[in-house]
């Protein structure tokens, strides 16, 4: 199993339930085929850097995840089948960036914790 990452973007015009429905789909996608969930970040809304569909924002959302490759492409045509979702892009993790996200990890868990 290769370590994956997907960042999507869901429309703004979403509500709260919505997008957290939308997320819990691709998730159960990825852990229904077998696939293991590393780490999730929630981004809220951000301020996209050009329009795309007429919207200038967007709630992002970070998936890092293991899976073997053919649930990759799967994963995408699901990604292009769902109106709720306007840009996704995924990448393959070298072990350099698989180590350098887990040591991101660390360190926010670590600041989060100093700061409560």
């Amino acid at each position: 199993m290769n370590q994956y990452e997907t960042v999507f973007i869901c429309t703004p015009v979403l509500s709260e339930p919505q997008v957290k429905e939308t997320v819990k789909k691709f998730r159960d996608i990825i852990t229904g085929n077998g696939g293991e969930m590393v780490h999730e970040e929630d981004w809220g809304m951000k301020k996209l850097a050009y329009p795309i569909q007429k919207k200038s924002t967007g709630f992002y959302h970070l998936f890092e995840f293991k899976v073997n490759p053919e649930l990759v492409s799967k994963l995408e045509i699901e990604f292009r089948r769902d109106e709720r979702v306007i840009r996704f892009m995924t990448v393959k993790l070298d072990k350099y960036a698989v180590e350098y996200s887990e040591k991101r990890r660390r360190l926010r868990k670590e600041k989060t914790e100093k700061e409560a």
